[in-house]
């Protein structure tokens, strides 16, 4: 069984057949067999060795045999212990850097299209899906707020953060509140209350209601009404999904069945913030695969994540989603570079009142 597959007992020669059964399988997504790697002839052994040393590495949990005819693929176990001992990274090239770099610092100052351009750039430069999750909007740190007048009694409430993300609501007032009146709020509001997060504004706001309610004068009291509904935005946070139609010439997904099961999986947000929020804490890249997880487990898929943030403020997470037989000696250094690069994008990009 997979679950007790044990490093110690291989020995160089395990790891080297081991190591060309993976390389083979990412390239060609095809079980490979004990003659495949006998022909590479790197390291001079007969079909017959090399297939009792395949038979071992099945029974230790390395490699699974998806058919008694075929030849084997690589488990989880195999995966992990390929990044951790047999890789060789591929580090991100000088030409993939400045595409990267240009394309993030050619976005305006709009931290929501930063992160539509840092999704394509994950799929287009991996050829798998990329996934970013945005930050939580109950914990992001207001930089400022403006009301506008709409028809009628509507206000549209803008909120902006710290960090570039932009949030609007339209708010049904009981009479139409002034222009004049309105701007007084959003001055006051942000003079006030810039460098707190959502949560914390509303939660002093709130209580300020409850403990004045009796005498506060009409002004105050609109202020405290249309503040307390309009930053009431805690919500779970959004995941951006680009090139899911770039996983359908993959070899994975050559059934109808696979396929339905893996858009169904897109649109279910929930377990995909879930599988994220895996990533968002610690540093470095996380590498989820097979059944580390529900999601990936039903898919046969692997993420590669990194979280990404300003100063010591993680916002949120960045990942490539694709079947886990995937270049991961290339992809690793990709989500690295992306994350490091979008947290400096974003900090060189905005600044305000209480940044974290």
């Amino acid at each position: 069984m997979e679950i007790n597959a044990n490093p110690s007992v291989l020995t160089p020669r395990d790891r080297e057949i081991l190591k060309d059964v993976i390389l083979t399988y990412i390239l060609t997504a095809e079980p490979v067999s004990s003659r495949s790697v006998a022909k590479h002839g790197q390291l001079g052994l007969s079909a017959a060795t090399i297939r009792n040393v395949m038979a071992d590495l099945e029974e230790w949990g390395f490699l699974a045999q998806p058919h008694t005819s075929a030849g084997r693929v690589p488990t989880r176990a195999a995966y992990h212990l390929f990044i951790r001992t047999m890789m060789e990274t591929r580090a991100v090239s000088a030409k993939e850097r400045r595409y990267i770099e240009e394309n993030l610092k050619g976005v305006p100052s709009d931290a929501d299209q930063l992160m539509e351009v840092t999704s394509q750039l994950l799929s287009e430069l991996s050829n798998q899906v990329g996934i970013v999750l945005t930050p939580t909007w109950g914990d992001t740190v207001l930089k400022g707020v403006d009301f506008v007048p709409l028809s009628g009694n509507r206000v549209l409430c803008v909120v902006v953060s710290t960090t570039g993300f932009v949030e609007n609501k339209v708010i049904e007032t009981e009479e139409a509140v002034p222009r004049e009146e309105l701007v007084r709020i959003s001055n006051y509001l942000t003079e006030n209350f810039a460098g707190q997060t959502l949560r914390q504004i509303r939660e002093r706001l709130l209580r300020r209601m409850a403990e004045e309610r009796a005498q506060m004068d009409r002004w105050l009291a609109t202020t405290l009404e249309l503040a307390s509904r309009g930053l009431d935005m805690d919500e779970g946070p959004d995941v951006v999904v680009e090139g899911t139609t770039s996983l359908l010439a993959q070899p994975e997904l050559g059934d109808l069945y696979r396929v339905r099961r893996m858009f169904e999986a897109f649109h279910d947000k929930a377990r995909l913030v879930s599988l994220l929020n895996q990533c968002i804490r610690g540093g470095g890249v996380r590498v989820i695969i097979g059944e580390d997880s529900d999601l990936t487990s039903e898919l046969g898929f692997s993420l590669v994540a990194k979280s990404y943030g300003v100063g010591d403020s993680t916002l949120g997470t960045l990942g490539i989603f694709g079947p886990s037989r995937m270049e991961y000696q290339k992809i690793i250094p990709l989500v690295d570079f992306l994350g490091e690069t979008l947290s400096r994008a974003l900090t060189e990009s905005f600044s305000g009142p209480g940044r974290q």
